[in-house]
């Protein structure tokens, strides 16, 4: 019997590699949109970050989401992301 790779991803919050479906993505499409990718498939780059609300203040604060996400985040992109993750972690919920 052939085991399953389990693809692992690191949060830019904590920075503790963790399996993928632990994780939520934000992805910069190729048309530079920047949002939550519930598939975590969509194309584009993306960047990983845990259902907990103390990787969400650190991984949203600074210039972390600009350097892994490759582009400049604008103030109001990131507080519109973190309410987002935030409502999803209050719900307990998983994509």
């Amino acid at each position: 019997m052939v085991r399953k790779k389990i693809p692992l991803r690191t949060c830019i919050g904590c920075g503790k590699v963790k399996p993928k479906k632990e994780l939520i993505r934000i992805v910069r499409s190729p048309s530079g949109e920047i949002g939550i990718d519930p598939s975590g498939k969509a194309s584009g780059r993306g960047v990983y970050i845990c259902y907990s609300k103390e990787c969400l203040s650190q991984g949203l604060k600074g210039k972390k989401l600009t350097h892994a996400l490759n582009t400049t985040v604008g103030e109001d992109i990131i507080k519109e992301l973190g309410s987002e993750i935030l409502h999803l972690i209050e719900e307990g919920t998983q994509i």
